[in-house]
């Protein structure tokens, strides 16, 4: 019996299989020739934040944010931070983040160490805050001569400026009252309610983020002067084209009800220009910052 031989394909005609690799070729190539130039990094934008509240508050306030840059830079948007701000500032020093928001006397070690640039800041400045137990009787400063304060981390610039404020009033660390290292903003405000410590050092941003009934447990006892809000920078490897167009997403987020309602949830007032000049203010912060950074290894 004489088998069937199987058709002979022409050059001209190519066989189903090398036509269905054709035509998937065809339309890989016109879906990348087709989409922003950002959908087609492989690797995350890395947001990197400052841990100025807990890992879940960071996730739960910049989940916004971070969707609406996706959306509009078309390139996935990953939220990092660190376990303390020793371990932030390292890691912002080896450049890890792309895009980094930050506290101003960091932000200036960040321009130093690393080449990052100024991008934006959140409007509204910021304060620290000593706080004190409500159903406390310290209602001076000078009542917590020989107490304990809590502070959220030795390198926070609220607690820099809030010792500033407290020497000026007579009272110096170490000789006039004692610092307990509480980690976290919340977990220094914590200290207070649950007895542990006499008052707590916290920042505005992070108290305004305190639950409703955290924050009725607390009584402000001193506040230091306006201070320059968070920071956002870039990292000198993003390109020129991507800085301008992570700017530009920024500030349309802004506009829109999601980044208002962000917002005024952290206080944040908005999003504006940096001065070089304001940025240097905290030239003495971010070297105290570095000594102490120094002293600690």
């Amino acid at each position: 019996m004489i088998r069937p031989q199987p058709a002979m394909t022409s050059p001209s005609q190519p066989a189903p299989e090398r036509r269905h690799i054709l035509c998937v070729l065809g339309l890989l190539f016109s879906l990348f020739a087709l989409r922003p130039v950002w959908a087609g990094e492989a690797t995350p934008l890395i947001l990197g934040i400052f841990p100025n509240t807990t890992a879940k508050q960071i996730v739960e306030t910049y989940r916004p944010l971070a969707n609406a840059l996706e959306k509009s830079l078309q390139r996935r948007v990953e939220i990092y931070s660190a376990p303390n701000f020793k371990a932030f500032v390292e890691r912002t020093r080896q450049g890890e983040y792309d895009l980094l928001l930050t506290a101003p006397h960091f932000a200036w070690l960040a321009r130093q160490d690393a080449g990052y640039r100024p991008l934006l800041k959140y409007t509204e400045p910021v304060r620290g805050l000593l706080v004190v137990k409500s159903s406390s009787a310290y209602r001076e400063v000078d009542g917590l001569r020989g107490r304990t304060i809590a502070i959220p981390d030795p390198l926070a610039v609220i607690a820099l400026a809030l010792q500033a404020e407290l020497a000026e009033n007579g009272l110096k660390t170490g000789s006039d009252f004692r610092t307990l290292n509480a980690g976290t903003h919340v977990n220094a405000a914590m200290q207070v309610i649950k007895g542990r410590a006499d008052a707590a050092m916290v920042g505005q941003l992070p108290f305004l983020l305190f639950p409703p009934e955290v924050r009725k447990q607390l009584h402000v006892l001193l506040e230091t002067p306006p201070l320059s809000s968070l920071t956002y920078l870039v990292h000198p490897r993003i390109r020129e084209a991507e800085v301008l167009a992570i700017r530009k997403s920024l500030l349309a987020f802004a506009a829109t009800p999601a980044g208002r309602a962000f917002l005024k949830k952290g206080g944040f007032g908005g999003f504006s220009a940096l001065s070089g000049d304001e940025l240097n203010a905290f030239r003495p912060y971010a070297l105290q910052t570095r000594v102490m950074l120094r002293d600690a290894q």
